[in-house]
């Protein structure tokens, strides 16, 4: 069956954070917004996956015909573009820049840059809070462009946003109606880099820490039953790493997997002891169908390079995540709505 002629299928979409490698997620997206029988019910993301999610939701509003219920896909496409793009010009003064080696032998990597060495040394002895270091994030000046936040209970997709309280140490959903520039910076706040963002009269930090992203509100507030996870933290990673920079990265590579494996864990368990057919939240679960869509460039990439905002780099990313969801709608596009691809009793396995 052509894509033209098959029947609409809802979707939702769960965005994983990882700094600048959420361009990937950017290819991705840019790629899934062309099929036109995919069809968003709702998006959680986290970190930049939540920029990623509130950025498409408002050009998908920006450019929707007067008078219709349909949103724009090539708004969301512009959308996504432009917000990139503004983030690599901010960017352009940032100390974290590659050397000419690193330049001249293709090696994505701030590993080497005395600015990162410095600021990683320096994240061990000092906080944001501490003499001048007031912590100010760049890309507050380009969501309040990109972003209008008061339109986005427009929109007909629904958005969830997910910050880690400080206090509490649990996850925080934000949805369309009380997302704000501070809800998106919250989920993609490090604690080491930047202050904590006080909303409601609580700190908090990255969403990574409680859900990356956070899989619950699709499950409960959505009406599709198959979420597609855009994943770029590697989950496997050969060999055991040696050196202080292969540890670290490795170590936030897991930690900010941890949240996202449980709930997936828990979505394989209720699978097994939930009917499909009944009636509750346990049958919700089993119903869901999982697909995942990834790379494996990803585990050749280090941590410094999140913070890498080159526009050469993030084109790199996008051209890999259109790659990539291209490779998954050649293999799984007809499983969509059919039967998960993402084996989930592999996780229960030991």
């Amino acid at each position: 069956m052509s894509d033209a002629n098959r029947e609409p299928v809802l979707v939702d979409l769960a965005l994983q954070g990882g700094g600048a490698h959420g361009a990937f997620t950017w290819g991705v997206l840019d790629r899934m917004i062309e099929v036109p029988w995919l069809k968003l019910d709702g998006i959680s993301g986290t970190s930049a996956g939540a920029m990623n999610a509130v950025v498409m939701a408002q050009g998908m509003l920006e450019g929707k015909s007067v008078g219709t219920d349909r949103y724009s896909r090539e708004g969301a496409k512009a959308a996504l573009e432009n917000f990139w793009r503004k983030v690599s010009e901010a960017a352009r003064l940032s100390p974290f820049q590659r050397g000419p080696f690193e330049i001249l032998t293709g090696k994505w990597t701030l590993e080497y840059s005395p600015a990162f060495i410095a600021s990683d040394i320096a994240s061990r002895l000092f906080s944001p809070y501490d003499f001048a270091l007031q912590g100010t994030n760049p890309l507050r000046a380009v969501l309040e462009d990109c972003v209008d936040f008061k339109h986005l209970s427009e929109s007909p997709i629904k958005l969830f946003v997910t910050a880690t309280n400080v206090r509490t140490g649990r996850g925080r959903v934000f949805r369309n109606n009380d997302l704000s520039v501070d809800a998106v910076l919250a989920s993609a706040c490090l604690p080491t880099l930047f202050q904590a963002v006080e909303i409601d009269g609580d700190p908090y930090w990255d969403g990574g820490y409680a859900g990356n992203p956070t899989l619950t509100p699709l499950v409960r507030e959505c009406d599709s039953t198959d979420t597609i996870l855009v994943q770029i933290n590697p989950i496997e990673r050969a060999g055991v790493p040696r050196t202080a920079a292969e540890i670290q990265n490795r170590l936030n590579e897991v930690s900010f997997n941890a949240p996202l494996m449980k709930e997936l864990r828990m979505a394989a368990l209720l699978r097994r002891c939930a009917d499909p057919a009944s009636s509750g939240e346990g049958a919700t679960w089993a119903r869901l169908r999982i697909h995942r869509i990834s790379s494996a460039m990803m585990t050749e990439l280090s941590m410094s390079s999140k913070m890498l905002a080159e526009w050469s780099f993030l084109c790199m990313l996008r051209d890999e995540g259109r790659r990539a969801a291209e490779t998954f709608l050649a293999e799984h596009g007809d499983d969509i709505g059919v039967r998960g691809t993402l084996d989930l009793d592999s996780l229960l396995e030991g």
